[in-house]
């Protein structure tokens, strides 16, 4: 007959993964004594290193986010999504082609426009400028000038006079009210050769797009007063197309041109912007690859910590190999004082990340004021304030990968400790 076991026997004597008894040994490891003091040092180092490496990840990620989502909404808030031109020519029967490509499927409005470079001037300052001419219903439906006005009112642009951007209306030194002049070199044609078109109007509004590039050289004029002064005579430059769903953009070429006819051509935002966004994601890439590097070192503390613990506590774990403790005991409680360092890291760096994120304008504001300096030029950046977009998706990756090396990193030290022969650290005790 075989003996009966009772069943406490059997739970003894089996090791429990993450016990009590682990996560006792793990936490008393990572407190500091005066003895192992350099062990507590390179533990916090390796902390402080995987927190700063993930919160960094997640503030220069969102901000990279922010500025490519703030770009891509006023530059298609300004120029649309597709443009039809006409080969080798203005285009001539626009309402016809426009009501023709509004038929088709997800195309939102068909807008004719007609723009030109010129030269600004004013009594106190000269420079060069994009003038665009739209019809005064055409210009109020894009929300991104209309809801910008800081002085005066679209209303009446048909009947003559300019809108103007905030920062091109200061550098002239003009205001609502005031003439500004514009020379075109498509001008009339005379023996001399061709004479440059020059014009006066009156300012009826100043916008700020929020841009700096587009608030200092955007002027926007009727479209009767552009095809005159830039001499389209019945035509106009191209029809700016808006749809219902910009990233699907290349899925209406071939409808868009159908519709439009053989005299036509369309380019979409995407080739426009081609190698402007284009070098933003590369940028975007580098940037994640540089910063990971961050983490990597800090793993690495993470390594030289655990295998100097290894070797300073030689003696305790060949102590408690002799009264039983198993392999697995002595691996997970090792295991568990690395990643405790990697889990806290993470968690903290995620915090610290997003409270940034979520205040880095004021961040950016009082640093300018406590450094004395811009740090974030609109003329260098062309957006007037710091954007940050979270994504919950890049942000999940970061921590992930965080925690991923951090119990990378515990594994070799944990495997040593275990494999830690008992007699041979205590030969010489």
């Amino acid at each position: 007959m075989t003996d009966a076991v009772h069943p406490r026997a059997k739970s003894a004597g089996r090791s429990r993964a993450f016990g009590a008894f682990e996560w006792l040994l793990a936490m008393r490891y990572l407190r500091s004594r005066r003895r192992e003091g350099i062990v507590s040092v390179i533990a916090g180092i390796s902390f402080a290193g995987i927190m700063l490496g993930v919160a960094t990840l997640i503030i220069v990620m969102s901000v990279m986010n922010g500025f490519r989502t703030e770009l891509l909404s006023r530059i298609l808030g300004v120029n649309g999504h597709m443009f039809v031109q006409g080969v080798g020519t203005n285009i001539t029967d626009y309402d016809t082609i426009a009501a023709r490509i509004a038929k088709v499927p997800g195309v939102v409005s068909v807008a004719p426009l007609v723009d030109g470079q010129v030269m600004v001037q004013s009594a106190r300052n000269a420079g060069g400028a994009l003038v665009r001419g739209m019809r005064e219903a055409d210009l109020k439906n894009l929300s991104i000038v209309s809801e910008s006005v800081t002085a005066g009112s679209l209303d009446g642009l048909d009947e003559g006079g300019v809108a103007v951007g905030s920062r091109l209306a200061m550098n002239l030194g003009l205001t609502v009210g005031d003439n500004i002049t514009l020379l075109s070199p498509k001008g009339a044609i005379t023996p001399f050769g061709t004479a440059p078109k020059v014009g006066s109007f009156p300012i009826r509004a100043i916008f700020e797009l929020g841009m700096s590039e587009y608030d200092a050289s955007f002027v926007f004029m009727s479209l009767d007063e552009a095809r005159a002064f830039f001499r389209t005579y019945e035509g106009v430059s191209a029809l700016e197309i808006r749809l219902a769903n910009p990233d699907r953009v290349n899925d209406f070429v071939k409808p868009v041109s159908v519709a439009a006819g053989p005299c036509c051509t369309a380019t979409t935002w995407q080739q426009r912007n081609e190698s402007f966004f284009s070098a933003l994601q590369v940028e975007r890439n580098v940037m994640f690859l540089i910063l990971t590097l961050i983490l990597i070192v800090a793993s690495l503390n993470i390594i030289s910590g655990l295998v100097m613990l290894v070797k300073d506590k030689g003696r305790d774990i060949a102590v408690l190999r002799t009264m039983g403790a198993t392999r697995g005991a002595v691996m997970r409680a090792f295991f568990i004082s690395g990643a405790s360092i990697g889990v806290a890291g993470t968690l903290a760096g995620f915090a610290l990340g997003l409270v940034f994120c979520l205040n880095i304008e004021t961040l950016r504001q009082w640093l300018s004021e406590l450094s004395g300096t811009e740090l974030f030029s609109p003329e260098v950046y062309f957006l007037s304030r710091m954007p940050a977009e979270v994504d919950a998706s890049e942000v999940t990756a970061v921590v992930l990968m965080a925690l991923f090396l951090s119990f990378a990193a515990t594994l070799y030290p944990a495997w040593r400790a275990a494999s830690l022969d008992p007699v041979e650290a205590l030969r010489y005790e």
